[in-house]
């Protein structure tokens, strides 16, 4: 390094871009480097970086690329992020990557939807990674589940449906949310688990049962997931060595939404407070089990089931 600042190639590795997305940002949007010594080239300075930074985190959100550089032009002395209304990309809801693939979201999408929507098309998995960790460490693991990462689920389900395509897209996706909400810390391990959550007999989809158990650890509320097609055996066994208070079984489809196996969790020794029949794969529920809408109306229903 010459002098003070970044070599334009030491400043794409900082913030991981590739150097020709740095000059686009230059010759475009004039977020270029100012530190500058006779007979060298340009340097990127503390607040060139802070203005890519700001720059690189809305972009990624899927704010348009030009009102993105002028909030970072302001970033040193004004680092607050655009209001709702000034970061809204676009009144359509449809977004589509380089090659003309599209997912169709709702008429409300937000731009973190939006960014995640376009880095999901492109597969790219450290952009995804960036925006649903932001959501999450943000606004919290249901509204992020609700208002950013099941909107995007949908459209790629609808573009699945329609064309029977982008199945990578779909995995990769679905791969990305299971790290970040993993990630998502746990009550206290001395803490006795008090709910038992899995996916019913055959049945593969576990990211609802993710999203549950990241957001009651959240709210302070400790479980077990079993996870992906549990037979009814194992979590009769499951249920009969741990006592819960609570068992939720989620079942996506109606191959795998048997009412037996709800049946044979009510005949236990002793029943569990609560028996949840989670995921719209069940057609009938005994009287006795619980059904929810959403994830917020379940968290609250079974942090209080868990609270005595």
């Amino acid at each position: 390094m010459v002098g003070d600042g970044l070599s334009a190639g030491a400043a794409a590795r900082r913030l991981g871009v590739a150097v020709t997305t740095l000059r686009t940002w230059h010759q475009r949007y004039g977020l270029g480097p100012s530190h500058h010594e006779p007979g060298h080239h340009r340097r990127y300075t503390v607040e060139d970086m802070v203005r890519l930074q700001v720059m690189q985190r809305l972009t990624a959100q899927g704010v348009a690329p030009a009102e993105a550089a002028a909030w970072a032009q302001r970033a040193p002395l004004e680092t607050a992020s655009p209001s709702a209304s000034t970061a809204s990309v676009a009144s359509s809801a449809t977004f589509a990557s380089g090659d003309g693939q599209t997912i169709v979201l709702g008429p409300r999408a937000n731009p973190a939807a939006r960014g995640l929507a376009q880095a999901a098309m492109r597969l790219d998995g450290p952009s995804m990674r960036y925006i649903i960790e932001g959501a999450v460490t943000g606004r919290g693991v249901i509204p992020a589940w609700q208002h950013v990462i099941m909107p995007v689920l949908i459209g790629i389900g609808e573009r699945y449906e329609a064309t029977e395509r982008f199945v990578e897209v779909e995995h990769l996706l679905s791969r990305t949310v299971t790290e970040v909400l993993a990630a998502v810390p746990r009550p206290p391990r001395d803490r006795e688990p008090r709910v038992l959550l899995a996916a019913a007999d055959e049945e593969q989809h576990t990211l609802p049962l993710e999203a549950l158990t990241a957001a009651l650890a959240e709210a302070g509320v400790p479980t077990r997931l079993l996870g992906a097609r549990v037979p009814p055996r194992a979590l009769l066994d499951a249920v009969e060595r741990t006592v819960p208070d609570v068992v939720v079984l989620w079942s996506q489809l109606p191959s795998t939404g048997r009412v037996e196996q709800l049946e044979r969790l009510m005949g236990v020794p002793r029943t569990p407070l609560m028996i949840v029949a989670a995921g719209p794969g069940w057609t009938s529920v005994p009287p006795t089990v619980s059904t929810f809408g959403d994830l917020a109306t379940a968290v609250r229903a079974i942090t209080a089931a868990t609270s005595g």
